[in-house]
């Protein structure tokens, strides 16, 4: 089992999570300021910021366990 096969998920987990956060921040950003029809659309976009961030947030926890469950094997062998 190689290392890319262990941290690869979690680490395409970070790079789409971050891909979203831009995506959402531009439409965020390019937002009418004083249309309310636009206010739905624009909560939508702050959900999805956060959806964004928490995907992020998980997977760099996924990634940091890989790391400690690396260092522990690495750890027992020496």
């Amino acid at each position: 089992m190689g290392m890319n096969s262990l941290t690869g998920p979690a680490l395409q987990g970070i790079n789409h999570g971050f891909q979203g956060l831009r995506r959402v921040a531009s439409t965020i950003a390019g937002a009418p300021q004083n249309q309310s029809t636009e206010a739905t659309d624009l909560s939508r976009s702050m959900v999805e910021l956060k959806q964004h961030a928490t995907a992020i947030q998980a997977s760099s926890k996924t990634l940091k366990h890989i790391d400690q469950a690396i260092g522990t094997l690495f750890d027992d062998h020496a």
